[in-house]
């Protein structure tokens, strides 16, 4: 045993609730979404499973069913095919192809659910009039008339992706913008898009003046700081999250061309109080404000004055409602009615929602989810790609804040809503490029790669490319038109760990004991050597998954594994060279063991392989119980004397090859 092991380990919650983002019901999954997210989501609720109880760890997420996104791909329906769908069975029709792949991919979620649909449509609607009314009592909300895009052609307001142009932020390099989003997230006021276009009728938009209500997530700038500087100084928090996040608490700046500061500085006494900075190297000097308000004084005058200038990034009056039918209806307050939620917000406490339709079907009572989102005892886990760290970093976390009333902190006490932890990946690009379904790369949908490997192959190779730190690229060779026919698959690395190697080392174990021990394992003692390299990679192994690194933890496990076939290869050919039973003895206990280590720490990447080998061992589920890692297979046999593995057929795979590998 290693000294000291358990003062160095890290502490996890008695309780967690993971989600898993949400998919907008307009299509089925691609690739991204199961690779990008809903993998590393499923592999670290399956860990935790293990690690603390199976009973203290709810994994929910659900189909987001409002939305611009979804209005607009069920009008396009309608009017390219004439359908005679409701908008509501549209999405019906896509969550069920979501839930479907999500089983096919062996995501364990305790509930698939939906936004707008069934029961939790209900409780949604329920919980958002609580957020709502939460907000506005703890003076968080304010009402505001602002412009919305409007197509005087067709006689409508936009919302949304019904509207396209350019992000007016300094820097941005995302290929569209919406109405008052880009496609990377960042948040700025209609006004300010570069040439927009209605996608209704192609038409260039008008604006008109609209009335909704706003979270001040601007007054949230010094907490959201102090949150993040906390976060710095945890060792799992990815370096990715809190540059993204540092980059929107920067106070407000305007970005003006050099060329026009002379007429900048003769408007100096016209604009609310600023100071200057600039860099010899770029084109452009920034004008920073104390406040918001300030800033959009100065583009006001710089608009009229014609003086070309952006925006950076800062925090903003975070939009909570707006005028789309198809959404969750607001309450009505000081005259202002019939609006509905903006969907960014209502999907971000929609988690809420799921649990609470979650515990009741499991008969607890109303105020059961208290238990897993309002308690320092409890943990929210949140799997999130880049593009939505400002929602889930920024908004979410501040109106969680604000929940606690008028002196909040980011250490909420028993009954506060907690603040979550954030696991955000890069993006998983296809064949090197940004694939999405709105734009000219489209990516492979998730059912379509079953077609050419199983579940477990690609959540293996999803989980090994290090999403965590970069972006990185999909690159499977049946989809790639620039793969050579002699080329090998770069999507089958990490899968080939599974059927090649941890499946000769686990039938090897079981042909031999059924070959020379009767189909039992021989009784000894494991090596020392054997005993001390399992123990150190358990123990590295359980703290790369409370730090997230998903692509070290493959690492590990295959140089535990393939050391575990070497130790097998070697000693049984020393074995067929000197006739040494006693040394074959040896190698079948200590193969074993290293065959149980490497079966229980794979059990959250390749859960139907792994299962298999705990059934034919003749275990049941204490096998898994991390309160019993570091036992052997013998602690879990009331006699080993006695004690029969299940019989192995001849050419069995454990983790088996997709068919369309074995031509």
């Amino acid at each position: 045993m290693i000294q000291g092991r358990e003062k160095n380990r890290p502490k996890f919650p008695k309780r967690a609730v993971i989600t898993g983002g949400m998919p907008y019901g307009n299509k089925e999954l691609h690739f991204g979404h199961i690779g990008g997210v809903f993998v590393h989501a499923d592999a670290f609720a399956r860990f935790l499973r293990d690690r603390i109880g199976e009973e203290n760890v709810i994994f929910i997420s659900g189909t987001d069913c409002y939305g611009s996104p979804i209005s607009e791909s069920y009008r396009r329906l309608v009017e390219e095919k004439g359908t005679e769908k409701t908008i509501e069975e549209f999405v019906e029709y896509n969550h069920k192809l979501q839930k479907e792949a999500l089983d096919r991919y062996l995501i364990s979620l305790n509930l698939f659910s939906a936004s707008g649909l069934g029961e939790a449509k209900e409780v949604h609607r329920q919980v958002s009039e609580e957020v709502f009314n939460i907000l506005y009592e703890n003076g968080y909300l304010s009402k505001s008339t602002t412009s919305q895009f409007y197509d005087p052609e067709l006689e409508v307001f936009l919302n949304g992706r019904q509207v396209e142009g350019h992000c007016p932020i300094e820097g941005c390099r995302s290929d569209k913008g919406y109405a008052d989003e880009c496609s990377l997230g960042h948040q700025y006021m209609p006004a300010d898009l570069i040439n927009p276009r209605s996608r209704l009728s192609g038409k260039k938009p008008v604006l008109r003046d609209v009335t909704n209500w706003y979270f001040r997530l601007e007054d949230f700038q010094r907490l959201l700081q102090e949150w993040v500087d906390y976060l710095l100084t945890l060792p799992n928090t990815r370096p990715m999250l809190t540059n993204i996040l540092q980059e929107f608490l920067k106070p407000p700046i305007i970005y003006v061309k050099k060329e026009y500061q002379e007429e900048v500085e003769f408007l100096r006494g016209l604009l609310p109080e600023f100071r200057i900075e600039q860099e010899e190297s770029k084109s452009s000097f920034e004008m920073i404000f104390d406040n918001l308000q300030d800033r959009e004084k100065a583009c006001n005058l710089l608009t009229e004055n014609n003086i070309r200038y952006r925006t950076g990034k800062t925090l903003v009056p975070f939009r909570l409602t707006g005028n789309v039918e198809w959404g969750v209806p607001a309450p009505e307050k000081e005259g202002v009615k019939d609006l509905t939620f903006w969907v960014w917000p209502e999907s971000l406490w929609a988690p809420i929602s799921f649990t609470r339709v979650y515990l009741k079907q499991q008969n607890q009572d109303e105020d059961a989810w208290k238990k897993w989102w309002c308690s320092p005892d409890a943990q929210v886990y949140q799997f999130i790609g880049e593009d939505n760290i400002y929602f889930y970093g920024l908004a979410e976390m501040a109106m969680f804040m604000a929940f606690q009333g008028r002196n909040p902190s980011i250490r909420p006490g028993e009954g506060q809503l907690q603040l979550p932890s954030l696991i955000a990946n890069s993006h998983v690009l296809f064949l090197d490029k940004k694939a999405s379904s709105s734009g000219k790369v489209k990516p492979p949908m998730a059912l379509e790669l079953l077609d050419y490997y199983t579940a477990e192959q690609l959540r293996a190779h999803f989980l090994g490319l290090g999403l965590g730190i970069r972006s990185v690229s999909f690159q499977p060779k049946p989809l790639n038109p620039a793969a050579g026919e002699r080329d090998g698959d770069p999507a089958l690395k990490e899968g080939n760990l599974l059927t090649n190697v941890l499946n000769r080392l686990a039938r090897s174990c079981f042909y031999t004991s059924q070959q020379y021990y009767e189909g039992k394992i021989p009784a000894g003692q494991i090596s020392e050597d054997v005993l001390r390299q399992s123990e150190e990679t358990i123990l590295e192994y359980e703290s790369l998954m409370y730090r997230y690194e998903f692509h070290n933890v493959m690492n590990l496990m295959d140089s535990y594994i393939r050391n575990a076939n070497k130790y097998w290869a070697s000693g049984m050919k020393e074995v067929k060279d000197t006739g040494n039973t006693e040394l074959q003895a040896q190698i079948v206990v200590d193969a074993f063991h290293m065959l149980r280590v490497s079966t229980v720490l794979m059990h959250p990447i390749a859960p139907e392989g792994t299962e298999m080998v705990c059934d034919y061992l003749g275990f049941g589920r204490e096998f898994w119980d991390w309160n019993r890692i570091f036992d052997t297979v013998y602690d879990f046999m009331d006699n080993p004397h006695e004690h029969s593995l299940k019989t192995l057929p001849p050419r069995t795979d454990f983790f088996r090859k997709h068919e369309s590998q074995l031509k």
